[in-house]
């Protein structure tokens, strides 16, 4: 376990004068620092510190140590200098991927004014708003310094149920639910660092979802770290930043989303936080689901008629794009790349092609290789990409967190937008907001996906659990390249059943929706399920929570123009009556529901209602089961 130093000391000198703008004391009624604008949520800090604490309706939240960062250009005790007088922040803005088309959001702010025993300034601006809490540091005369590591500490105390998972560059993992930060995985090893969002639950009824939000350049991401002496004190951990600063910076909007389970899985509050978008036109920018041809066969896209095949079935399902995997610049058996390009241009599909990003892990058989990795590379290679008629990237193998990484994924994106190609980031590290700065940015791995029924056994019983965990956690904070909809085999089974996976398409939200099976497992499914895939969106006007708890079950409702789908998922190994409370989507009277559910029957697995014009108060869900319901309404 890497080590890290504790760089700042917690004494904070507070003028008299203005302490009591700070201090809360102990009281149940602590004095606010800030109220939310529906005034559900209150902050304030804590005695003569800045520890912050967060209510909800009185409620407990959130408690965090707000103590700033340290730059090689200062040290000593931080004093608070003056805090500014609360100020009202109102946003509204459009999204084309995500969970909703049109957001909008209000929050208080103020400015916490610090300074250290050299003179040196550092502002905590702290924003609260009706479904969370955001803060950052500050630095307004930083002086050729580089970044030595951030005092913030999220206090979870031991016996508060939490879902995390253990840190990785590439957030490929299962979460882990617990009442301890003093855990250890399943082959028996400690674990103390953890990734982001971490999902807690610190009072009955209130939720809160710690994560980040608005990595600009010159700033890496990071991560949680806890130990077994303090296990409940979660450090935020800076990974490796070797960028020199001058002059203004900021850190990241550290994060947290805070109400009931349907307030967290609907908040747009990472997007919220992150910059507006850097592209005017975007007319250009088309979500979309993919035929995939990685998961079935466990390669790349070097066989020239294979690709053919998954031309086909886009051309056949309906769907606008193919995506060319690793291996295309080896392409042979008929054909190279431009002719895979030329035979879905024919057939009227958009091909979106892999790349390494030649910086996480290059070896012999993953190419191409460095066609991106400098600015003249990557304009030869985007302009080749936009005059053949290419519609986007996938590019893999990132470096995690690193602030190197992050600078890269901006250019990366940034210069795609020159060229009208969308951005898959593969093998990347969690989304913080960028889908609403580079809206070319449709969608980024980040989670422990359906790949992994091709590396490892234990996703086949893990699976079931883990996608109804997924809507709770990761794909709250951004879109999920999970690779989802798989009803065949690949190197290792899988045990949910057909209208779970067909469920995974509603309930996972993911701009380039990546369709993960062999074209002839489709071609075996009812039309109606065909038709289902061709017709499914990929961008949502809407989302709302309708029922769940994490690992267990859930139903997520999402909406587009005049239509509700709704994805069931059971993700327990018994089967399960799941109550539908239909009350939140506000239907009219004239509805038509299409149903998908399982028959229970291995032999004719699916249980397909067209043209009904009810809704049922409860659903049979089988053991790892689901079902899907297509709403259409008049208005």
């Amino acid at each position: 376990m890497k080590t890290y130093p504790r760089v700042l000391s917690l004494r904070i000198l507070l003028p008299a004068a203005i302490a009591g703008a700070v201090a809360s004391g102990c009281s149940s009624t602590p004095e606010s620092f800030l109220t939310s604008p529906q005034g559900d949520l209150t902050a304030a800090f804590i005695a003569d510190s800045l520890l912050l604490r967060v209510t909800d309706k009185g409620k407990h939240a959130i408690t965090v140590n707000t103590g700033g960062v340290a730059l090689s250009d200062r040290g000593g005790a931080l004093k608070v200098d003056s805090i500014s007088q609360p100020t009202a922040i109102s946003d509204k803005y459009t999204m084309l991927t995500g969970k909703r088309a049109v957001c909008e959001n209000q929050a208080s702010e103020r400015v916490v004014y610090l300074s250290d025993s050299t003179g040196k300034r550092q502002n905590i601006r702290v924003r609260l708003y009706d479904d969370g809490v955001a803060f950052r540091y500050e630095l307004p005369d930083a002086d050729s310094a580089t970044l030595k590591g951030e005092e913030t500490v999220y206090s979870i105390q031991e016996g508060t149920p939490r879902w995390i998972a253990k840190w990785s560059d590439s957030y490929e993992e299962y979460y882990h639910a617990s009442k301890s930060g003093d855990v250890k995985d399943y082959k028996d090893r400690p674990l103390h660092q953890w990734a982001y969002p971490a999902l807690v639950n610190p009072s009955e009824g209130v939720w809160a979802l710690v994560t980040e939000s608005n990595i600009e350049r010159r700033q890496s991401g990071s991560h949680l770290e806890n130990d077994s002496v303090a296990p409940q004190n979660y450090r935020v951990v800076i990974d490796l930043n070797e960028a020199t600063i001058d002059g203004e910076w900021h850190t990241p909007w550290r994060t947290a989303i805070i109400g009931d389970l349907s307030d967290v899985v609907e908040s747009t509050l990472v997007t919220d936080l992150a910059e507006p978008s850097k592209v005017e036109d975007t007319s250009w920018i088309h979500p979309g689901t993919v035929s995939w041809i990685y998961w079935a066969y466990n390669h790349g896209s070097k066989d020239y008629e294979l690709i053919r095949q998954y031309v086909d079935m886009a051309a056949k399902l309906h769907l606008p794009y193919v995506l060319i995997d690793w291996e295309w610049d080896v392409m042979g058996n008929g054909g190279k790349i431009d002719d895979a390009i030329a035979y879905a241009k024919e057939k009227g599909v958009k091909p979106i092609l892999w790349y390494n990003s030649s910086t996480g892990w290059i070896t012999e058989e993953n190419g191409p290789h460095f066609k991106l990795n400098t600015p003249e590379n990557r304009e030869k290679e985007y302009k080749w990409l936009e005059e053949s008629g290419v519609a986007g990237v996938k590019i893999d193998f990132f470096e995690g967190d690193k602030q190197r990484a992050m600078d890269y994924s901006i250019d990366l994106l940034e210069d795609a937008a020159k060229h009208h190609l969308l951005v898959n980031l593969h093998g990347a590290a969690l989304p913080r907001g960028w889908q609403r700065t580079y809206p070319n940015q449709m969608t980024t791995e980040g989670v422990l996906g359906a790949e992994w029924y091709n590396n490892n056994p234990r996703h086949t019983d893990a699976a079931p659990a883990h996608n109804a965990t997924l809507p709770f956690i990761r794909n709250v904070v951004g879109s999920m390249d999970y690779t989802p909809i798989t009803f065949s085999d690949s190197q290792h089974p899988h045990r949910t059943s057909n209208a779970h996976e067909l469920a995974l398409g509603v309930v996972f939200e993911s701009g380039l929706q990546m369709l993960a099976d062999k074209p002839e497992s489709y071609y075996a499914q009812p039309q109606a399920v065909q038709d289902f895939l061709g017709t499914l969106p990929a961008a949502w006007d809407d989302t709302r929570l309708l029922g769940g708890y994490p690992g267990e079950y859930v139903v997520l409702a999402r909406q587009k123009g005049n239509t509700w789908y709704v994805g069931v998922l059971n993700g327990t190994e018994e089967a399960k009556t799941v109550d539908l409370d239909w009350s939140r989507l506000n239907l009219p009277k004239e509805i038509s529901v299409e149903t998908f559910a399982d028959s229970g029957n291995a032999q004719n697995p699916w249980q397909i209602t067209e043209n009904g014009t009810e809704l049922p108060a409860k659903v049979e869900c089988q053991p790892r089961g689901g079902a899907v319901y297509v709403i259409k309404t008049s208005k």
